[in-house]
């Protein structure tokens, strides 16, 4: 890695109405580095980005590019000057190919009346070379959210970019994926290609990263490189505070319960659930892992009846349930807190208010079944004030709030039926670690307080700080489950492959 500068900001500001988004805001980049960057939700990194990128343009402050001042009026400047962006939020075609969405400003361009897909595919399988083994002919919607990621990524590589920014790119990907992306990352570096890193991970952070950049509350904290300074200075300085316990402690021995508040068995769905049986005691907090398309997902969706027609026995607080669909399943207490919060999680343009009391409108309805607007707003105003939510006004749309604050706001809506179990999938996937904190201490009053806890995490490190016990999924089945000191990423790792499959089989 060189230490010339290609990119440097200086004293950039940035304000929407009275929220002053960038305050003198200062930043280098280095060519062939990997940048970190950090902050809280609402800290000022996205908003950064978006100057970068051309999509937002500062109140004041200066951009030099090869130190050469630049305006950066566009996306499509921005990549004319080499800067390419991966957004978190995939921004993809669902209903055209692969190929076409990798290619798609080269299309949009062409003089041709008739386009060559067997060329653009084979081009765009020579990118999916380094990433994965994706068919590039296949329609965009027929893939995972993780394989679309990836599209993003690969999308972003055929830009020849010399600036690369990559905004929570992992939230979505599976071990694996991870470590190739960051495989790729290095490579990149290498060949002299700058990457602006947003994550909320440490340990991405700390493994892959040259420096790191903390924002807070629209200002530059600290740069250092990150062999200089802590995972926990990093915390600290993005939350203006010490951050000594991310996770809540966790059940003692006298507060164990023999109490069954789930108990599943033989729940099958070939060929995604396969003879799946467990339980859930009152006051722990059960987690589920597994490899993304282990079935992890499948079975809370099957019990809550969201999807599929799984087979076999639920009881629920010792009552057998007989689910038609997701909607009995709310009935009787039983919720789902969807991993894509924004596609399924919340209503984006909708009230907070309304989005809260979006599961049961008859308890804020009046004896006409009309809704009534103040019961909303008392209903969220409860809500949010049990959960620490930060928001302007109750009639702001969910939109308008960070991804932290968003969560809250699916949470509550699941609080507002008095749920006596919630199944909670990725609930702090593109979260910070102050908001994370706040949601784990949540869950785990929730589970003192007799409500039933079962979390679905790709992140191993939030899964042994937060749960009692996890349950291991494989190729559909439970694999095996991990307790105390076995609770260990190597012990949970080892359940998930299909290596130690292979091995049980010799």
């Amino acid at each position: 890695m060189q230490d010339d500068v290609i990119l440097k900001i200086s004293n950039l500001s940035k304000s929407f109405g009275a929220v002053k988004a960038l305050r003198g805001v200062d930043f280098d980049l280095r060519k062939g580095e990997i940048h970190a960057v950090a902050g809280e939700n609402g800290a000022g990194k996205s908003t950064l980005m978006n100057v970068i990128d051309g999509i937002l343009q500062p109140d004041s402050g200066e951009i030099l590019l090869d130190g050469v001042p630049v305006t950066i009026a566009s996306p499509t400047e921005a990549q004319r000057l080499g800067i390419g962006f991966v957004h978190q939020e995939i921004a993809l075609c669902p209903d055209v190919s692969v190929a076409e969405n990798i290619f798609m400003s080269r299309t949009n361009v062409s003089r041709s009346w008739l386009m060559n897909y067997e060329k653009l595919e084979q081009e765009a399988a020579e990118v999916f070379r380094q990433l994965s083994d994706i068919d590039a002919s296949v329609l965009l919607r027929d893939l995972s959210i993780s394989n679309q990621q990836l599209v993003e990524i690969a999308k972003a590589l055929t830009l020849d970019c010399r600036i690369l920014i990559l905004d929570e790119p992992t939230a979505a990907l599976t071990e694996n994926e991870a470590q190739t992306l960051f495989r790729i990352m290095r490579q990149l570096a290498d060949q002299g290609i700058s990457i602006i890193y947003i994550s909320h991970r440490m340990v991405e952070i700390f493994d892959n990263c040259d420096r790191v950049t903390v924002f807070r509350d629209g200002k530059h904290i600290v740069t250092n490189d990150v062999a200089d300074i802590t995972p926990g200075d990093v915390v600290n300085a993005m939350v203006g505070r010490v951050v000594d316990k991310l996770y809540p402690e966790k059940q003692s021995a006298g507060e164990m319960s023999d109490e069954i508040i789930l108990e599943v068995k033989n729940l099958n769905e070939a060929p995604r659930i396969r003879d799946v049986s467990f339980a859930l005691k009152r006051g722990e907090i059960l987690g589920i892992a597994g490899l993304i398309g282990a079935g992890r997902s499948e079975i809370a969706r099957g019990i809550c009846r969201l999807e599929g027609a799984a087979t076999g026995e639920v009881r629920l607080l010792g009552e057998t349930l007989a689910l038609r669909n997701y909607q009995d399943s709310i009935a009787k207490g039983m919720v789902y807190l969807s991993e894509d919060r924004k596609g399924d999680g919340v209503f984006l343009e909708l009230p907070i208010s309304e989005n809260i009391s979006a599961l049961n409108l008859d308890q804020v309805a009046n004896p006409l079944g009309l809704i009534k607007a103040s019961s909303e707003i008392r209903q969220a105003d409860d809500l949010g004030r049990k959960l620490n939510l930060k928001c302007g006004s109750l009639t702001d749309p969910v939109s308008s709030l960070s991804g932290g604050n968003q969560q809250k706001v699916a949470l509550a809506k699941m609080l507002s039926v008095n749920p006596r179990l919630i199944f909670l999938d990725e609930p702090t996937r593109g979260v910070d670690v102050g908001a994370k904190s706040e949601i784990h201490r949540i869950l785990r009053d929730l589970a003192r307080n007799g409500v039933g806890i079962i979390v679905i995490s790709s992140e191993l490190p939030e899964l042994i700080g937060l749960c009692d016990r996890v349950m291991v999924v494989r190729e559909g089945r439970i694999s095996g489950e991990v307790a105390g000191h076995e609770m260990t990423e190597e012990n949970i790792m080892r359940l998930a492959s299909v290596m130690d499959a292979q091995a049980a089989a010799f």
